[in-house]
């Protein structure tokens, strides 16, 4: 099964105010704050969304590739890739598969989890 491309971003940050405040001058609203020091991103003229998280400052920082699937048991993990650990449920509503490519760079997987409707985001 063929994914539905790149829905967002997962952008982790040690500012999370620094970080908003940098991409909202970019152009991008905030659509979602949490009370975490998270929350989404969008551009008015679309594109994939921010999830913008903050991470302790001795957490090395990533930006993961958000990839959107309709139906996590349709999805075939690329064999060039390594599944990092199979679809699960999140605290937010999806399932989401930990995938890496050939170059062991992570990638998010995500679908709806079957009894939800929301935002995808890490």
């Amino acid at each position: 099964m063929a994914t539905n491309g790149i829905e967002g971003l997962l952008v982790e940050t040690h500012n999370w105010g620094k970080t908003v405040a940098f991409w909202k001058s970019l152009g991008y609203l905030l659509e979602l704050e949490t009370d975490h020091h998270s929350g989404i991103l969008k551009h008015p003229s679309g594109g994939p969304y921010l999830f913008v998280a903050e991470r302790p400052a001795s957490q090395a920082l990533q930006v993961v590739p958000v990839i959107a699937v309709t139906d996590a048991a349709k999805f075939e993990a690329p064999a060039s890739g390594t599944v990092v650990r199979p679809f699960e449920r999140q605290h937010w509503p999806v399932l989401e598969m930990l995938l890496a490519d050939p170059d062991g760079r992570t990638l998010s997987v995500q679908t709806p989890a079957p009894d939800s409707e929301g935002h995808h985001h890490g």
